[in-house]
């Protein structure tokens, strides 16, 4: 299994942040962790709230360990929020299940790892994950 580099990781955190930048968004906190949910790197930009490594975590967090992008977690939390409710349960109450957290898979499609963007709106969160993934020439499930 291919596993995202400390320098890999650097480089989604730095291009992710680079995007927000040129989008015009709100100062925006980015974690990556590998495929065990492991912080590999983090960055919170100057003005961003501190509670904003949790939310990063928890949306990168529940796509890593269930699988699916934020944007699946939530479109699953509308259509059955018992099993979304009983799956942050069994999480600790880590997941955060909208979207900003993407999966990010290696060339042959294995998931690898995820980033967690948080900041501005979910949707612009994603996009920032998303230019940051490309950016260091992985794969993005947003």
């Amino acid at each position: 299994m291919v596993a995202i580099s400390l320098r890999k990781a650097r480089t989604i955190v730095r291009k992710a942040l680079e995007k927000g930048r040129e989008l015009e968004l709100k100062p925006l906190s980015v974690v990556v962790l590998d495929a065990g949910g492991h912080v590999q790197a983090f960055e919170r930009e100057d003005g961003a709230s501190p509670g904003r490594f949790d939310i990063a975590r928890g949306k990168a967090y529940g796509a890593v360990m269930l699988g699916m992008s934020g944007s699946a977690q939530l479109a699953r939390a509308e259509q059955q929020a018992f099993f979304m409710a009983a799956m942050n349960g069994a999480f600790g109450g880590k997941v955060v299940p909208v979207p900003g957290g993407v999966l990010v898979r290696d060339g042959k499609g294995a998931v690898i790892g995820a980033v967690g963007v948080t900041g501005d709106t979910s949707d612009n969160d994603a996009l920032a994950a998303m230019a940051g993934i490309e950016g260091a020439g992985l794969t993005g499930e947003a």
